[in-house]
């Protein structure tokens, strides 16, 4: 089976996947949940990164958000993904962990080595599961209205994304970063007027998508070895045991009670607010 026919025959219910001349295009399509990711998404991103790595004809994959939202992190509960998560059969104990492992780490590790260069094209919100989608993919642009959140997270690129010390500032404090902060930190390549992202960002694509794959293709593994070899992925790996010995803490409360949110996610909405200490 050809790509365009495995292209004719793949069917997406959270995504959008879709060949424009090179570029490979991935848009999250859950606008309702702006963007949550549940397991059918995250499974669905897999598999269109899957279409796109047969496909010859495409040389860059750009991932992005529908309704001007990039992601609003994981899906906390929505009913079609309990059924979802439900339908895959995961049984307590070691299948539950794999399970965890794959849609918090594997995949994003897989999409972060992903043999053709990525381009994460951010509006709106960026938070959390948001941020890990985006800090796997090779370049960010970002609107100049767009916001990021970090925190403690099951992929735990922070640190590497923004830098240790940044890092500890804002995921202690628990508050969102403006385009411009998150590109001086070092998240974001360019930020851009909102009404020139999608232009600007797909140009720069199709600029990359001239050059050599083979070029493309090994001048990305060495800058990702070159990552690894400060500790990148052992440090990635490890710290997603740390997020699930906190998931399973004893007297830890990390989620709101009857809405679906994070408490320090809640934190850093109050502070857009003016609702925390020492602001107004």
């Amino acid at each position: 089976m050809n790509a365009t026919t495995l292209r004719a025959a793949t069917s997406f219910h959270d995504i959008v996947y879709e060949v424009d001349g090179p570029l490979g295009v991935i848009t999250l399509n859950r606008p309702a949940y702006r963007n949550a990711q549940s397991y059918r998404m995250l499974d669905e991103i897999d598999a269109a990164f899957d279409l796109a790595r047969s496909d010859e004809t495409v040389r860059v994959v750009v991932v992005q958000g529908s309704g001007g939202v990039f992601s609003t992190g994981h899906d906390l509960g929505t009913p079609d993904a309990i059924e979802y998560r439900a339908s895959q059969g995961a049984k307590p104990g070691v299948q539950t962990y794999d399970q965890f492992k794959k849609y918090n780490l594997d995949l994003l590790l897989k999409w972060r080595n992903f043999e053709k260069p990525t381009l994460a094209v951010v509006e709106g919100y960026c938070i959390y599961a948001g941020w890990m989608l985006a800090a796997a993919m090779d370049v960010v642009f970002a609107a100049d209205s767009a916001e990021f959140l970090p925190g403690f997270v099951e992929y735990m690129s922070i640190p590497w994304d923004i830098g240790v010390r940044r890092a500890k500032e804002v995921v202690f404090e628990s508050r969102f970063l403006s385009a411009r902060e998150a590109a001086n930190y070092g998240l974001v390549n360019r930020v851009i007027a909102p009404d020139d992202l999608e232009r600007e960002a797909f140009a720069w694509a199709r600029r990359v998508a001239e050059n050599s794959p083979e070029l493309l293709r090994l001048a990305k593994v060495q800058m990702n070895k070159a990552q690894d070899a400060q500790g990148f992925t052992r440090a990635v790996e490890d710290s997603l045991g740390d997020y699930v010995a906190l998931m399973y803490m004893p007297g830890s409360d990390l989620r709101m009670d009857g809405v679906r949110r994070l408490r320090a996610v809640d934190l850093a909405v109050k502070g857009r607010r003016g609702e925390r200490f020492g602001q107004s």
